[in-house]
């Protein structure tokens, strides 16, 4: 049996806010932070955002 690879977003910001993206169907709202890793995911929905670009910048 083949799992499904969870949706990935590249993000150009070490701080991203998921909420599922499905509206009513979603999930609470959770701000995630990379800390440092480059990547992380979605506890909910497993979803993975990667960081862009220059790691090292910090959105203002």
């Amino acid at each position: 049996m083949a799992t499904e690879a969870p949706e990935t977003k590249k993000v150009d910001t070490p701080i991203v806010a998921c909420d599922g993206g499905e509206g009513a169907l979603g999930h609470p709202r959770v701000y995630l932070n990379m800390e440092g890793r480059g990547e992380v995911q979605c506890p909910y929905c497993g979803k993975l955002y990667i960081l862009e670009g220059d790691s090292h910048a910090h959105a203002h």
